[in-house]
């Protein structure tokens, strides 16, 4: 189809606002798919996204429309995921389009989410299309949204659509605005093929299937193509488009969605971001590329340790259509044999994990989320420490960098004080904050991740009775004062509990553990010493006490000194024991301690 009749858009909104509805009804609408296949959460094919209504992987959909006009125009949906853990993708999707539909519900406002996602599309100079969803819920405020439009997003109320995707309202509306208002995508002017890399994912016979959006030139079968980021040259072997099941097409024009195979077997040879071009008459890369970064790191190990090998095929499985995810084997004392992941952010290791206990029916344990630290040597010498067995011994560091994080966190007014000493709790500070209607404000902070690993997100829920939300972006590395704390029973270190940690909060945390570990060491025939130490110094001692038998059960009566002669024997004997015996830690009191 001729470039003026192709329109390039996606949806962007805040987790939960309707944006996957609306997707399904402009399918419906444009009968892209018939009422007997229509179903709820169409693009969400994964059970976890049905479940927790979220877009964990980004979906393109191409829909023919006729327009009031009589004309006849291509629709190209790039669905992407609203978590911030996924925002490059998020990104790379958006570069793909000309414009972009944002969603509000009409009885919640503006959120985080809507902000952050905002700043992307605008970056990419997107034209943005408002539209306020759900104004057929009883408590839907139209008027107060249309504020919030203009005074917290700066865009004129007047444009914003009325919708309401789960009645069918206002679908005509939004899908002649897109004609109206969304751009046709313009050729760049180099001399052969420019396409953008925007997702892959891994098919058994196809091998990796590249979802691209072509911005020159036509891309079809049999030519060879050659991936400038990551240098590899494929020849294309079928090219299609999605409606939402894939079909060929004979080629991919200027400005047209779809995807290409191309005999390559691994996933990791297709970075997200990349320009494919001719590879006889090449064109220079598409601007905006950048690798991804795995920025949480957690161990992944087996509770049966006959499975390693079982999760070693599986971890490979996911890896096939999540390429952001990395692993590679490590062996702990403790554990044995198990895997360091690396993930985006918290929900994309929460997936990961749960994908491996229910799609693949895995009995895991993960240790505690760490991040990557930037570690400076007196002899000057950088280098990253995700896991806190490499970290070198403090008097050959210089100084010890960690990850920052800018957080929005949208809090009603009565809770804005619980959230402030939340902030400053996980010793972040405040740098400013603004007033967004009558009843919320937003807070702007500088919090590091280590912090915001855990708890963070559920205590501004339970602190906002739920009406709070957050949104993060990565915020460079700021020096900090952090320490090692290991945990030793009877002198010996556990690797499985060692972690890094501010000073400031060494201490309260050596204590919670080493009181969680007495209560879960079974007690032994002598007496384990639990400690909490940084470096050579103890900051924490917990004593599980000795099994006792009663030796002098034998004797009745008699002298006191036989008595004091079996005592003084069992006595040497707990000595001997206690220097020859090891402590056994079952699995279950790791399990219960990282649970904790």
């Amino acid at each position: 189809m001729d470039a003026a009749h192709i329109r390039n858009f996606s949806i962007i909104a805040h987790i939960d606002h309707g944006k996957t509805t609306l997707s399904d009804r402009l399918l419906h609408r444009t009968g892209t798919i018939s009422d007997r296949e229509m179903q709820e959460q169409l693009l969400d094919s994964m059970d976890l996204e049905r479940e927790r209504g979220i877009t964990i992987k980004a979906h393109p959909v191409t829909m023919l429309y006729q327009a009031r006009n009589g004309e006849t125009y291509e629709l190209n949906l790039i669905d992407t995921p609203g978590h911030v853990d996924f925002s490059y993708e998020v990104s790379r999707s958006l570069s793909a389009c000309e414009g972009a539909l944002l969603i509000i519900d009409a009885a919640q406002g503006v959120e985080a989410q809507t902000v952050a996602n905002l700043h992307l599309a605008m970056k990419q100079n997107l034209e943005i299309i408002p539209i306020i969803n759900k104004i057929d819920l009883p408590h839907a405020d139209v008027a107060l949204t249309r504020q919030q439009l203009e005074d917290i997003l700066a865009i004129p109320a007047a444009t914003a659509i009325l919708a309401s995707a789960k009645e069918g309202i206002g679908i005509d509306d939004i899908l002649e605005a897109i004609v109206a208002r969304v751009p046709a995508p313009k050729p760049t002017g180099e001399k052969s093929l420019q396409a953008l890399s925007f997702d892959s994912f891994f098919d058994t016979y196809k091998g990796v299937v590249i979802h691209v959006r072509v911005f020159n030139g036509e891309l079809k079968a049999a030519m060879l193509v050659k991936l400038l980021h990551s240098g590899k040259t494929v020849e294309v072997k079928e090219v299609g488009s999605f409606n939402p099941k894939p079909y060929v097409r004979e080629k991919l024009e200027t400005g047209e969605t779809g995807y290409i195979t191309a005999n390559i077997k691994s996933p990791l040879d297709v970075k997200l971001g990349d320009t494919l071009t001719d590879s006889r008459i090449p064109s220079p890369a598409l601007a905006g590329f950048r690798e991804v970064h795995p920025m949480v790191f957690s161990g992944i190990y087996p509770i049966n340790t006959a499975d390693y090998e079982h999760l070693k095929a599986n971890l490979a499985k996911l890896q096939l259509n999540d390429s952001a995810f990395v692993y590679q084997s490590e062996s702990s004392v403790a554990l044995g044999f198990g895997f360091r992941c690396g993930f985006l952010g918290l929900l994309h290791l929460e997936i990961v994990q749960e994908r491996l206990r229910r799609e693949y029916g895995m009995d895991i344990i993960a240790t505690y989320p760490s991040v990557v630290y930037r570690v400076t040597m007196t002899d000057k010498k950088l280098s990253e420490i995700d896991n806190p067995a490499y970290l070198p011994e403090p008097n050959f560091i210089e100084k010890i960098e960690e990850p920052m994080v800018k957080a929005f966190v949208i809090s009603p007014n009565e809770n804005i004080g619980d959230m402030m000493a939340l902030i400053s709790e996980k010793r972040g500070t405040v740098r400013h904050t603004e007033t967004l209607d009558t009843r919320r404000v937003m807070l702007t902070a500088g919090i590091p991740l280590n912090e915001i690993l855990i708890d963070f997100h559920d205590r501004i829920k339970s602190i906002s009775r739920g009406y709070g939300s957050m949104d993060y972006e990565h915020d460079g590395y700021q020096e900090s004062d952090m320490v090692k704390l290991d945990l030793l029973v009877n002198g010996e270190p556990v690797d499985a509990f060692s972690c890094i940690v501010h000073r400031s909060k060494a201490e309260g945390r050596g204590r919670a553990l080493a009181a969680k570990l007495k209560e879960v060491i079974p007690r032994q025939q002598f007496q384990v010493i639990i400690q909490a130490a940084i470096g050579g110094k103890f900051i924490a001692r917990e004593t599980v006490s000795a099994l006792r038998k009663d030796v002098t059960a034998k004797c009745y009566g008699g002298d006191i000194s036989r008595k004091r002669k079996l005592l003084e024997k069992q006595k040497e004997g707990k000595k001997r024991m206690k220097a020859v015996g090891s402590v056994h830690i079952p699995q279950e009191a790791f399990i219960e301690v990282l649970k904790a």
